[in-house]
């Protein structure tokens, strides 16, 4: 068979790359790292973790969850790391991300059918099928080309990532473990109470800080809602990040007996919990305004930052008008994308679809009728509305229910009807799936 181009190590491309190898495709896996970093990156493994090591929720009856279970059950080996390196996280699947990276990327170094170039492609390959997998930070000059071959606008908006610190660091005077509403182990989360007056100094305090220059782009800059900077929520209202990330809602300080004001949680970034990742808290603050600003919250005013929270471009295509079904080009079959640059939105998201956008190259390559998954099923639903024509306005989407169609029977309980959406998806995934291998 041909000799397919993937172009990207990260999520997306590393799971369309082993899936393709696994089942004897020659793959040619293009990786700019080490060569060159986009600013956000720090590590040269593949399948890097940029943002939070959270995998989001693990249980089936979950949006996040359902889309899970949907890619065990296609092989993916972005959960086979991650149930290898998870660290507890509640009712989360988190990993530690260095165990997590290496261990795919000792696999797909180790795969006879692919060949790793370091390089940065600066063009779509013309020879051969192509997956385009390169992410919301695609280098410059291969984003012009996909311009200029598109022939339609790139719509872009900023990311960001949250700063992590040292666990030792942590003053547990000020601080304790729970998680919320009792889920999961109770030392998963470290919370970092505030009492009104430490929480109105601090939100002050944020919302007057200085922010870093954004040199990316000139211009207006959109944020995304999913990923929005801590500095960017504070500045819509006193209350606004204490009904967010900093809600006290189902937590009680055994100091007080009572709920907390305001509580920042912090998640383990590794087993060990010597690192623990501040969450909800991108941010686009200036390094010595992060370390000011944040050691104003008791807990953390002796903490160590292991790394400070950026905020980073992030880009994708207009999908719905550019991509058939089965995420090719609809002007060019041989051009296949997948991950961010596709529209969705999140790790798993960005995963689940290089397997699909692998499984119908496969497909392609075969001479078979591609994969389409009902939209009854999570990834089904994604693929759905990434490439629906008639969508206006189009922004990333992630896992949730509202993609899906509604239960024949109106169902008002939302834990009952989350499981019934769930059951559905699967038993329809199973269905599709069995007919459609050959």
């Amino acid at each position: 068979m041909n000799n397919v181009n993937v172009i990207g190590a990260g999520l997306a491309g590393c799971e369309a790359a082993f899936y393709l190898a696994e089942r004897g495709i020659k793959v040619t896996l293009y990786e700019m790292k080490p060569t060159k970093k986009s600013p956000a990156h720090k590590s040269d493994l593949f399948a890097e973790l940029v943002c939070s090591n959270s995998l989001k929720a693990a249980r089936i009856e979950s949006a996040a969850g359902l889309l899970k279970e949907e890619m065990r059950r296609l092989g993916s080996i972005c959960l086979e790391s991650a149930d290898k390196f998870a660290v507890p996280a509640g009712g989360a699947l988190a990993v530690e991300r260095n165990g997590f990276s290496e261990y795919i990327t000792q696999k797909i170094k180790s795969h006879p059918n692919i060949e790793i170039k370091y390089e940065i492609v600066e063009k779509i390959p013309t020879d051969g099928v192509t997956i385009i997998a390169t992410g919301p930070l695609t280098d410059d000059a291969l984003a012009e080309d996909i311009r200029k071959t598109l022939g339609s606008e790139y719509l872009n908006f900023f990311d960001a990532a949250a700063p992590i610190v040292s666990g030792d660091s942590i003053d547990m005077n000020s601080a304790f473990y729970q998680s919320r509403y009792d889920k999961g182990e109770g030392d998963d989360y470290i919370n970092c109470p505030l009492n009104k007056a430490e929480y109105e100094a601090f939100h002050s305090a944020l919302i007057s800080a200085e922010r870093a220059p954004l040199k990316d782009f000139e211009g207006d800059v959109t944020v995304y809602e999913g990923c929005m900077p801590i500095e960017i929520l504070a500045s819509r209202g006193t209350d606004a990040i204490r009904f967010g990330p900093m809600k006290p809602v189902g937590l009680t300080d055994p100091n007080t007996g009572h709920r907390p004001w305001a509580v920042l949680q912090l998640r383990k970034e590794n087993c060990e919990g010597s690192m623990y990742n501040l969450v909800g808290f991108q941010t686009n603050l200036k390094f010595g305004e992060q370390k000011r600003v944040f050691s104003m919250i008791p807990a953390l005013k002796d903490a160590e930052f292991m790394r400070y929270g950026v905020m980073h471009r992030n880009s994708f295509i207009n999908s719905p008008q550019l991509l058939s079904k089965n995420l090719s080009l609809k002007t060019n079959p041989n051009v296949f994308f997948a991950g961010q640059l596709s529209g969705v939105e999140g790790y798993m998201e960005s995963a689940a679809s290089g397997i699909l956008a692998a499984i119908n190259v496969f497909a392609y390559l075969s001479g078979k009728n591609p994969l389409i998954l009902p939209t009854t099923t999570m990834l089904g639903a994604i693929v759905n509305y990434i490439t629906d024509p008639h969508t206006k306005k189009f922004q990333p989407m992630g896992a949730n229910f509202g993609l899906l169609p509604p239960l024949e029977t109106r169902i008002r309980d939302k834990k009952e009807r989350y499981g019934l959406l769930a059951k559905r998806g699967l038993e329809n995934f199973e269905k599709t799936v069995k007919e459609w291998i050959f």
